[in-house]
């Protein structure tokens, strides 16, 4: 269509890569006007776990729509309000221990960071915010302010304050832990860096390039948050909802934040929702101090109970990720190990991985032939050097295999190899398995 060379601005970006005009989606699908099928790696950059138009979710918010329930309440109490946050308070909060207050703020995750970053500050009375080396946080400008990325910082216009940058786990280096370097600069006076309210870190950083840090490492700044009175931030946004493997992707490193942000797949259709989650203690905002007009979504509160109740009542779900997760893991080693020859490395954890390249024009070369065979996957990184595996977690195991047979093929393309590639092994052997996947998926 013409209309999108003559009036929309030249910030878009994923269009770019994938350069069609989609109209229908459905589960790991998407298709184009001329009715090509592509698989879908990318899934709204983490905002699609459930997949494209989820059966179970759609029904009930059709429901919710025929009965004209309400669409905008500002921060009124609605019944679908009341609904999501009994499910939340039951079905994840509680069975993990996990004592939080909810924020609704604006629907995006930016807007979500944003909160979490005003909250810390009023309640320590600190500006002062430590992030991590490529981290990614939003582009509103106190979340661009924790943000890495040069590309995105550049784009301000203005001078980015009230953050210092500390190195994440892995960046100087294996053996490093870089957490004892934050709790040397906070125990020095001398050391240049104000005392901080808070610590704001992702567990996996996904636009950063799919670091995942070590559950070591993460306790460890834990410790180092409370041994100085500083409030730990987790940006649970791309890496939450189950993504790792658990809801919550701090989950198997035995840590509580302070503070949660969460938003992408918390919908559960792709609706714009976001929140922040804190311990009680801190809720100390006055009435109406941070607000917005689109608090909440009511649309999205139906469909978040939907995904919250099918999927996270019992540990089913989460099984099912983490064997995916080894499938993943298993396919993507051997790629490296068959085309590695110092150009490819492996990284991330359960369904959020990766595949890290030498450089980004060689991971550009990989995503464009893998397009070019109907699957849409993008890049992430400083220097866009990342293969990333973002397909919805609800992937039925022959999708899986097929992407990422298609990525081995791109691979091999790319590198020029001659030699055949043996056929791959059953991963997926269970029964019990095969059987949850078909129901999960009609």
């Amino acid at each position: 269509m013409k209309i999108f060379d003559e009036i929309e601005s030249e910030v878009q970006c994923y269009a770019r890569s994938f350069p069609r005009v989609f109209n229908r989606a459905k589960g790991e699908f998407l298709y184009d006007e001329e009715g090509n099928e592509y698989l879908d790696f990318l899934a709204g950059a983490g905002t699609l776990n459930y997949g494209h138009n989820n059966d179970l979710f759609k029904e009930k918010l059709l429901e919710y729509v025929q009965s004209d329930g309400i669409t905008h309440g500002l921060d009124l109490h609605t019944k679908a309000k009341g609904e999501f946050l009994e499910a939340f308070n039951e079905k994840i909060l509680k069975p993990r221990n996990l004592e939080y207050v909810m924020q609704f703020t604006g629907p995006t995750g930016t807007n979500a960071v944003e909160a979490a970053l005003k909250l810390a500050r009023n309640v320590t009375g600190r500006e002062n915010v430590v992030s991590f080396t490529n981290g990614f946080h939003g582009v509103s400008l106190g979340s661009l302010a924790a943000t890495g990325n040069s590309h995105h910082r550049g784009a301000a216009g203005v001078s980015l304050n009230g953050t210092s940058r500390m190195p994440y786990d892995g960046y100087l280096g294996e053996g490093i832990n870089t957490t004892v370097y934050l709790d040397k600069v906070l125990s020095d006076s001398s050391s240049g860096i104000d005392k901080p309210a808070a610590v704001l870190v992702e567990t996996v950083q996904g636009e950063g390039g799919i670091n995942a840090a070590s559950f070591e490492w993460l306790r460890d700044l834990q410790a180092v948050c409370k041994k100085h009175e500083v409030l730990l931030i987790v940006d649970d946004i791309q890496a939450g909802c189950g993504r790792t493997g658990t809801y919550f992707s701090f989950e198997d490193a035995g840590i509580s934040p302070d503070i949660v942000t969460l938003s992408k797949s918390l919908g559960g259709y792709g609706l714009p929702f976001a929140v922040v989650l804190f311990k009680p203690e801190l809720d100390q905002w006055k009435p109406g101090e941070h607000n917005g007009t689109f608090r909440g979504n009511n649309f999205a509160f139906i469909t978040a109970k939907a995904a919250i109740d099918e999927y996270w009542s019992d540990d089913s779900f989460a099984k099912e990720i983490k064997r995916k997760g080894d499938y993943i893991s298993e396919r993507l080693n051997k790629i490296v190990d068959r085309y590695g020859e110092g150009n490819f490395t492996t990284r991330g954890r359960g369904m959020f991985q990766g595949i890290n390249c030498v450089n980004g024009e060689l991971a550009g070369q990989i995503t464009k032939r893998a397009f070019k065979k109907n699957l849409i996957i993008e890049t992430s990184g400083a220097e866009d050097h990342v293969v990333k595996f973002l397909c919805p977690l609800t992937i039925n195991d022959a999708s899986l295999k097929r992407g990422i047979d298609i990525v081995e093929q791109a691979v091999k393309e790319v590198c020029a190899k001659e030699d055949s590639i043996p056929q791959e092994k059953d991963y997926f052997p269970t029964e019990e398995s095969v059987s949850y996947l078909k129901v999960s998926n009609s």
